[in-house]
Parts: structure tokens; sequence; C-alpha cells
């Protein structure tokens, strides 16, 4: 077998002796860092979580755009399977109508509804 000699950029760096990042950073004083006596701690608001609701969750998106001077864009996206594209005034006009109808014809909303009732 050959000896490989190790170049020197993968050599391990030396250990350093100065303070480690954990350690707060001595003043001129030679005290460590001031510490905030006499104030009192406040309880920290904590908000509950968004996703723990009712139980509902989105099902169908519309995403529509329309830049100024360009040719506006319009997606549905829906759980069930259904994803159309439209690019145009009247087209997308069209596909936002259709969306609104397809709110209340879509299987998995029907499903949702009857099982709360």
């Amino acid at each position: 077998m050959s000896d490989r000699t190790r170049s020197p950029l993968k050599s391990l760096p030396c250990t350093p002796t100065g303070p480690s990042h954990a350690e707060p950073a001595p003043t001129a004083s030679g005290g460590g860092a001031p510490k905030n006596v006499g104030r009192k701690a406040v309880p920290s608001s904590v908000r509950s979580d968004p996703q723990a609701g009712d139980g509902r969750y989105p099902i169908a998106w519309l995403t529509i755009t329309a830049p100024r001077g360009a040719t506006p864009t319009a997606t549905s996206i829906c759980d069930c399977g259904r994803s159309l594209f439209a690019a145009g005034h009247r087209k997308a006009l069209a596909l936002i109508e259709d969306h609104a109808r397809h709110r209340d014809l879509c299987p998995l909303r029907i499903r949702q509804e009857g099982a709360a009732a």
C-alpha cells in the first residue's frame, strides 16, 4: 500500500483557545454581560394551533392573476380531481363562475356537509 500525504487544506483546524460563542463577552470592567436586575418576567401569550380548529380544511382553490396590461388567467383546482385553467377575460370570468357552481356540486363537499348534519 502506498502512503498518501495529506493536503494542508484537509487538515483539522487547531483547537480554539479563546472564549466559546456560548459564553458572554467580557466587559471593560472584566465582568460578564450586564444582568437585568429588578425587572419582572412577563408571561408570554401562546396562541392556539390554527390547525386545531373545527376540523374544516380547504379542498378547492381558485387562483386569479390579472397583471396590468397582460392577459388575465384563472386556475380552478379541487381535491376531487378538478384542475382547470383559463386565459383571457371571457374565459377567466367563465371559469370563476364555474368554480362557484362547482362548490355546490363537488362530491367532497356534499359528503362533508352530510356527515356534519
